[in-house]
């Protein structure tokens, strides 16, 4: 039985020994998921445990598994609540802002690594998404609660920019393997993004739907949450193959699945939900050690100074340039818009893309591969490790229930009722009068943000300050009130 027990007595003690490290290496804000990364390298060929792993083809197997969990994860903990502040930013960041992030990218790839129009776009769709699972840890461990609109937009970006990312590099790896495609090549093109997106929603809905309607019905057999779990865990996989099967986008039909199964049996969904987190956990730890594991580190020392410059444009031009011009329509302040800029964090979603080329025997597969690693240890030591600490600075972050001194600091000291006319207030506490004095203060706070409200927003009245302090359904009931020194 040695056959069985040499090799799960190694992967246990790694995961367990990674566990414990992270559990330490978070207290000083390094991501769990490096840690991951980081022992999977150790145990590597170049490592401590001297492995030698380059099974690429089990290791895309299991990155899209993985990711498949992760997203169906993610699916069930996004609230439709949150599409009122962050579905049509987040909607642009997903399409758009991987188009502009990739091709920026694409010029610093050229530059530093000195790759051809064609490797350097192939490159920057590699790297262009922002990744789930990477997001949704590191904001959960973060520390800091971020307003509603600054969160929302984050999460459901991070859950649907997969599917332009894939079709990017399908796409571009068929220009580098086709030198000069023809209107035919272009318009296979075409045709397979109307296929990725258009059975990845259809599929995703449907299965939702019907989903939500057989939970509902088996709740009533008094089923334990770790069976509904697995019920919907096994679900949510048949829904990201078969999409897959019909050359839809899986990761678009899986996120949808668990949304719309969220949401329309929730109170069935909610015990499993604990089970679910622990799927999405293996599914991270299994994922970065196997992608660590595929890693050589003497094999990046001649890239490591391209990579990096790849990595820093990335960050620093990339995605602030993709952002700012994503969300100029949307109206989020400066800081909102900063900080989600600095949560583009890149995780084991350009890594599994880096197998695309690899598997596919697309020239220079294996440069890209080590460049897309860089940028995401990259990413995860000085993004990953720095979420709370930005947050706090740019000022996105609400109190802490129990902080008095910082919940006066944000909402201010006085409450005023929502449902008083402006014109009342202005008189009262002689601020400069508006237009519509019989206007509620409620609607005029509304009107005068125009976007969808959310905790924290405040709007300047004369020397005063207005915050949104609570809302109900949407809309603002509690107000606060800040007066000058």
């Amino acid at each position: 039985m040695d056959f069985v027990n040499a090799p799960m007595l190694a992967a246990a003690a790694l995961v367990f020994a990674s566990v414990l490290a992270g559990l330490f290496s978070a207290r000083i804000g390094f991501s769990f998921l490096l840690v991951f990364l980081l022992a999977g390298v150790l145990a590597g060929e170049d490592g401590i445990g001297g492995y030698r792993f380059d099974d690429y083809r089990l290791s895309f197997w299991v990155g899209n598994l993985a990711l498949a969990v992760i997203l169906l994860d993610g699916g069930l903990r996004t609230a439709y609540a949150t599409f009122r502040t962050g579905l049509r930013p987040a909607a642009v960041l997903a399409s758009v802002g991987v188009v502009v992030c990739a091709g920026i990218t694409a010029l610093a790839a050229m530059l530093f690594v000195g790759l051809d129009w064609g490797a350097a776009l192939l490159l920057g769709a590699i790297v262009g998404s922002t990744d789930a699972a990477a997001v949704f840890s590191l904001l959960n461990r973060s520390g800091v609660t971020l307003n509603e609109r600054v969160a929302a937009t984050l999460e459901i970006e991070s859950g649907v920019n997969d599917p332009m990312a894939v079709y990017l590099t399908l796409a571009f790896i068929t220009l580098v393997s086709n030198a000069a495609p023809g209107a035919s090549g272009w318009a296979t093109m075409a045709v397979a993004f109307v296929q990725q997106f258009g059975w990845g929603a259809l599929i995703g809905v449907v299965a939702g739907f019907g989903m939500a309607t057989l939970l509902q019905r088996v709740a009533a057999r008094d089923v334990g949450g770790g069976i509904l779990a697995l019920l919907i865990g096994a679900g949510g996989l048949s829904v990201f193959a078969a999409t897959g099967l019909v050359s839809g986008s899986g990761f678009l039909a899986v996120y949808l699945f668990g949304l719309i199964v969220a949401n329309r049996a929730a109170a069935v969904v909610a015990p499993t939900l604990a089970a679910m987190d622990g799927y999405a956990w293996l599914a991270q730890a299994s994922m970065f050690l196997l992608l660590g594991l595929l890693v050589t580190p003497s094999k990046l020392v001649g890239s490591l100074g391209p990579a990096l410059g790849v990595a820093l444009v990335l960050m620093f031009v990339a995605r602030p340039v993709a952002v700012w011009l994503c969300l100029w329509p949307f109206r989020f302040t400066a800081r909102e818009t900063w900080f989600i800029a600095w949560v583009g964090l890149r995780g084991a979603v350009p890594i599994v893309l880096a197998l695309f080329p690899l598997l596919a025997g697309v020239p220079q597969a294996g440069l890209l591969f080590n460049v897309a690693f860089v940028v995401v240890l990259v990413s995860l030591l000085l993004q990953g490790s720095t979420i709370g600490l930005v947050a706090r600075k740019l000022g996105v972050a609400l109190p802490d229930p129990g902080d008095e001194r910082q919940a006066r600091a944000v909402f201010r000291d006085f409450a005023l009722d929502p449902e008083t006319p402006i014109g009342a207030i202005c008189e009262f506490y002689a601020l400069p009068p508006t237009h519509d004095p019989a206007m509620r203060l409620a609607d005029w706070m509304a009107h005068a943000l125009r976007r969808p409200p959310v905790a924290g927003d405040s709007v300047p009245l004369g020397a005063a300050t207005l915050v949104v302090r609570a809302l109900q359904d949407g809309r603002i009931s509690r107000i606060g009130l800040g007066l000058p020194d």
